[in-house]
């Protein structure tokens, strides 16, 4: 099954104090937490636990982030927690990953699994798409 939708971000929230690595390299690292609101076939909403390196100069970088989300996909309520990751180059996302946590699902996404993705338009508009499974 595909469940499609937008989302907006309604908070970017630096996690405080800043993480230190305890290595110096050109990508910063830092963590934030967002919170996202989803219109759509995805509907609801979700907490992002979002960390990433980025060379502001290059305007290139990498993220690696954990949702936890409550809403409905195409009408199907419940809660789950999704993981995706990109590198950046400019405008351009590449080696994207996007998975579906095992066995993360209650109420009636119990027994969900499956990936989907994020795009970006042009304008600004995020994307959001599931391609998941429900137990029968």
């Amino acid at each position: 099954m595909r469940a499609s939708g937008t989302f907006t971000v309604e908070a970017f929230t630096p996690v405080d104090p800043p993480l230190d690595t305890g290595v110096e390299t050109a990508a910063s690292v830092a963590v934030v937490r967002m919170e996202k609101v989803f219109v759509g076939e995805v509907a609801g909403r979700s907490t992002t636990v979002f960390t990433y390196a980025m060379d502001h100069v290059a305007e290139s970088g990498g993220y690696v982030a954990m949702e936890s989300f409550e809403g409905a996909l195409a009408g199907r309520a419940g809660t789950f927690n999704f993981s995706h990751s990109a590198s950046t180059l400019g405008a351009d996302r590449s080696d994207e990953s996007f998975t579906i946590i095992p066995s993360s699902g209650t109420g009636e996404l119990a027994g969900i699994s499956g990936g989907g993705g994020i795009t970006v338009d042009a304008d600004g508009t995020h994307r959001i798409w599931f391609d998941y499974r429900l137990p029968e």
